[in-house]
């Protein structure tokens, strides 16, 4: 009796080493090798984006923001958004904006160069949409800085986003935008300030040509690749006069931003964007009459419309974030 019992409890006991064995020695040995092949695709992309280099991530930064990128996507996911994957230069872009506010002890949309994101992005040479959450917080005492510490401000100033309610839930919509396909982190964690960005960007073009700076009356053609399986529908340009500096008092009083201007200088429908088409390939000209910053919008759709009709880009993305400026 005795015998047959120990034999059952020895069974039990393997049976149970196996269980408790399998998780830790072959699942998360898989995810493992997802998240080191994940760091290593970044670390590549790290290694050869040259913009804004003073503002690169090391391989510590970069850990934690894939990391964060895993959180943002399990909130797009509940939401039936698809996954956005980690943008470098955006990234950097965001590093450099959490570093001002926090050293200069303010938050906003803003820098004291009087640029919103869109400006912001286009300076550092981005030409895709970008829209912009912005987190902070402070103490009286002096933070300690360590990965985890910045790990879970990450996450706290995200989970603030998604706790949102309608009509004030701005963030958690930018969140949730399911036009999104990319983002850039950035945060910024000194003393008794911290700063957290998100920039998420709607990439779905090749731009080539784009010039940063032009005369007024300077022709320039913008190209336009796209994917084969959208044509462009509509361009809009807005205008706006150079930047003025502000002060970080002038930036916590400004709220949220405007993803437009006063100011509409030019659109291009359909229509006339189809003239400009060769295959999957869009080579449009433009000239700028006015000093000023011009900020391009570009709207698609499945469907070519090569003759007038009615246009409505209500409930539609922007597919660019092109800034050109004329002096």
């Amino acid at each position: 009796m005795f015998k047959k019992t120990w034999k059952q409890i020895k069974l039990l006991i393997v049976l149970i080493i196996i269980l408790i064995c399998l998780p830790h020695s072959i699942l998360p040995h898989r995810a493992d090798n997802n998240s080191k092949e994940d760091f290593e695709i970044y670390q590549k992309q790290n290694e050869a984006e040259k913009r804004l280099m003073e503002f690169k991530d090391n391989d510590e930064a970069l850990k934690l923001k894939i990391d964060q990128v895993d959180v943002i996507n399990k909130s797009r996911k509940i939401n039936n958004a698809p996954a956005v994957k980690l943008d470098i230069l955006a990234s950097r872009v965001a590093n450099r904006m959490a570093k001002e506010a926090a050293e200069n002890e303010y938050l906003g949309h803003w820098n004291m160069a009087g640029e919103e994101p869109y400006l912001r992005y286009a300076s550092a040479g981005g030409y895709d949409h970008v829209s912009e959450n912005a987190y902070g917080e402070w103490s009286s005492d002096t933070y300690f800085v360590s990965s985890q510490v910045i790990s879970s401000m990450m996450k706290k100033g995200h989970g603030k986003f998604m706790a949102e309610r309608a009509p004030d839930n701005g963030h958690k919509v930018n969140i949730i935008d399911k036009s999104h396909n990319y983002v850039g982190i950035g945060y910024f964690l000194n003393g008794k300030q911290f700063r957290y960005y998100e920039e998420f960007i709607d990439r779905y073009f090749e731009f080539e040509n784009v010039p940063s700076e032009l005369k007024t009356g300077d022709q320039c053609k913008i190209t336009v690749k796209t994917n084969g399986q959208s044509f462009l529908y509509f361009m809009i340009i807005y205008r706006e006069n150079f930047t003025q500096h502000l002060t970080p008092a002038q930036i916590s009083k400004k709220g949220s931003y405007r993803d437009y201007t006063d100011e509409e200088y030019k659109d291009i429908t359909a229509w006339d964007l189809s003239r400009y088409r060769n295959g999957t390939i869009y080579e449009i000209p433009l000239s700028f009459a006015k000093e000023g910053l011009y900020y391009i919008q570009i709207f698609s759709d499945k469907k070519e419309i090569t003759k007038p009709a009615s246009l409505n880009t209500k409930g539609m993305s922007p597919e660019s974030g092109i800034v050109i400026k004329v002096n």
